[in-house]
C-alpha cells in the first residue's frame, strides 16, 4: 500500500498535472489517499513527484 500526500500547491501547473492531482483524490496541501501499489500508478506518481511525499505502508503480504 502507498500512502500520498499532496504537499505543494498545483498552482501554476499545467493542466495534465493538475488532472493527475485530482484523479488521485487530493484536493489540499496535506490531503493523502492511500492505494494499491501498482504500476500505473508510480506511473502517476512520477509525474507528480515534485508536489507529492510518498509513504510506503503495511499492507498486504501475499
Amino acid at each position: 500500500m502507498v500512502k500520498i500526500t499532496l504537499i505543494k500547491s498545483t498552482i501554476g501547473e499545467v493542466a495534465s498535472v493538475k488532472a493527475t492531482v485530482a484523479s488521485l483524490g487530493l484536493k489540499k496541501i496535506r490531503s493523502y489517499s492511500v492505494f494499491q501499489d501498482t504500476p500505473a500508478l508510480r506511473g502517476q506518481i512520477k509525474k507528480i513527484a515534485h508536489l507529492v511525499k510518498v509513504e510506503e505502508i503495511g499492507g498486504d503480504k501475499a
